[in-house]
């Protein structure tokens, strides 16, 4: 047991070692520094994938389990482990930073060596977060992801717009969770622990619940984002670069779902269900509005980041179905927004290092002149609309099933971003498409490199994958939702 313990130290370790050595690295050898870096995350996948082979779907618990004493004298200490929740969002971040790395292969043209180790710093904290289990040791995990991407966007961003867009990022999310670091000492000076599986087996008194559960929303909540803490994201995407983006949209939003799943469903749940209303109207509010202002967006980015606000307020029903089938959608759904959302941000990103415009009035006709690129496109456009065959229609189904359970009004108004979703992303496919081709804005047209296509692959084959086959996905989830759901109602 201890060599499979090791597992999650290895998935740990590959961007750590990837980080040295690029320290060691002369800035000079730009081919030398990408292959170290792409190397060490592609290290990390095969070690988390290693991971889902050793996983017990039959088991509900945490497995790969690793304890070590942090502060023995406060009982804090750091625990570490795996369980069919936070399994597939290490696979997603370890999937996706080497994506990250090859859309990033020639756009960046300066301090190189500080942007490869600033997204392996971030795979080694995204994954670390996923596989806390101690609330304090999460929660510093979850501050710390804020430093590489503020640095990501400020310094790699791609407009002059790009340094007030990483403080926005910074400090809306920062300034979210700091009550929520109030909320822990409280918690950890009444129970004398901070460790994951002995705070569910506690329970709270209805008030304190309360009072907690407004500072855990605001930090979960301004990471999703809903609104009105949603301002920032529309402002990182469009000045972060192509792979800062990728990774924002992919992974960094999931903290907050995860955060809701994790933490504050069963450590606070009769406050859950107390405060659900609100959570509803909120998450209505923002599928509803979000989805309308996207049409009206003339920056490529601007139009998909506002979508995937409408996305993860749609999961954010589906975690607070309070069943199995609703969690599970919610779950998956962040699984496939993770492929979707990037991909959508990766075909924004060949554009624009082609031709370093993203107002959409400024193209036209690319069917004619790029035709793998739109190919490519429609794809991504059709599962962005939840298509049936594509990951997006099994988790939007599953969340509309489950919250149909508690109340149909909640169901049939969130359903309606899926129809406003079909308006704003074949609205914007067909004016990049189809038409006139700008030749007065654009003379040279260059379809996808093989680069390109490859970066394009992974994501296209998870898309369809997790689409056409889920339960081979979801079998890996349910035992621990089911566990989950336990904690919540007994």
């Amino acid at each position: 047991m201890l060599s499979l313990k090791n597992i999650i130290i290895f998935t740990l370790i590959f961007p750590v070692i990837g980080i040295i050595l690029l320290l060691f690295t002369p800035s000079r050898e730009e081919k030398l520094l990408k292959l170290i870096a792409l190397n060490s995350s592609c290290f990390a996948f095969t070690s988390s994938l290693i991971l889902w082979g050793f996983f017990q779907k039959s088991s509900g618990s945490f497995q790969f389990v690793l304890n070590f004493n942090w502060l023995p004298l406060m009982n804090l200490n750091v625990s570490l482990g795996v369980d069919g929740i936070s399994l597939f969002f290490i696979l997603l971040t370890t999937f996706l930073i080497p994506l990250c790395l090859l859309a990033s292969w020639n756009s960046i043209g300066f301090n190189l060596k500080e942007f490869l180790i600033a997204f392996l710093f971030l795979d080694f904290l995204l994954i670390a977060s996923f596989c806390a289990l101690d609330l304090l040791v999460f929660y510093v995990l979850f501050e710390s992801t804020l430093i590489p991407m503020f640095l990501i966007i400020g310094v790699w961003g791609s407009r002059e717009r790009k340094v007030l867009a990483s403080y926005y990022f910074f400090l809306y999310t920062l300034l979210g969770s700091v009550l929520m670091l109030i909320s822990i000492l409280y918690i950890w000076r009444e129970v004398g622990t901070t460790n994951y599986e002995i705070l569910i087996t506690y329970t709270f008194l209805k008030f304190e619940q309360k009072i907690m559960w407004i500072t855990f929303f605001l930090a979960f909540a301004s990471k999703v984002p809903m609104i009105p803490v949603h301002l920032w994201l529309p402002e990182a995407h469009v000045e972060a670069p192509t792979a800062g983006s990728v990774i924002l949209a992919g992974v960094l939003l999931k903290l907050g779902t995860y955060g809701f799943i994790r933490f504050t469903l069963p450590i606070l749940p009769k406050a859950c269900f107390f405060y659900a209303p609100i959570v509803y109207t909120i998450a209505i509010i923002g599928i509803i509005y979000t989805s309308f202002t996207a049409i009206r967006q003339t920056d490529f980015k601007r139009i998909i980041a506002y979508t995937s606000v409408a996305h993860m307020n749609l999961v954010i029903l589906g975690i607070f179905s309070f069943n199995t089938i609703g969690l599970e959608g919610a779950i998956f759904q962040s699984l496939s927004h993770g492929f979707v959302a990037s991909g959508l941000f990766l075909v924004i990103g060949v554009v624009y290092e082609r031709y370093r415009t993203r107002i959409v009035q400024y193209y036209g006709g690319l069917a004619s002149v790029m035709p793998i690129y739109i190919l490519i496109f429609l794809f991504f456009t059709l599962a962005n609309i939840s298509f049936p065959g594509t990951s997006s229609f099994v988790g939007e189904f599953l969340i509309l099933i489950g919250s149909f359970k508690v109340n149909s009004t909640v169901t049939f108004l969130g359903a309606t971003g899926v129809v406003i979703g079909g308006v704003y992303s074949l609205w914007l496919f067909n004016r990049i498409a189809y038409g006139n081709i700008k030749i007065q804005y654009t003379k040279n047209f260059l379809d996808l490199s093989p680069r390109e296509i490859i970066t394009f692959a992974p994501l296209i084959l998870g898309t369809l994958i997790t689409g056409i086959y889920p339960g081979f996905f979801l079998d890996s989830i349910h035992m621990s939702v089911n566990n989950l759901i336990e904690s919540i109602y007994f």
